[in-house]
């Protein structure tokens, strides 16, 4: 594991984090921000529920989610939704919207 797709820790969490060097900046996975802010045993099917919601409401956000190659925990290469850090923190904000 280099740098560039270093795993970041959050409350003991991993975030899966990859550094896109053509657009200089840092890629997150968006299922495993959603596992640590939601505490869901099942990260994967809480953002499914979650991004069908957004979308029907025609969050734009949602829209702009890439998907890129990242190692997951079986070991192999994963195709996961990924957000840049200010798609994230407007994830966060809907996220928290939708909680309350």
């Amino acid at each position: 594991m280099t740098q560039d797709t270093a795993i970041k820790l959050f409350n003991d969490k991993q975030i899966r984090t990859l550094w896109d060097d053509t657009h200089e900046k840092w890629y997150f996975s968006i299922v495993d921000v959603v596992g640590v802010l939601a505490e869901s045993s099942n990260p994967q099917t809480y953002w499914r529920v979650l991004k069908k919601r957004l979308l029907d409401e025609g969050n734009e956000t949602v829209t702009n989610c890439n998907a890129l190659k990242m190692l997951a925990a079986d070991g192999k290469m994963r195709l996961p939704d990924v957000a840049d850090i200010e798609q994230l923190f407007r994830l966060i904000r809907n996220f928290k919207e939708k909680r309350t």
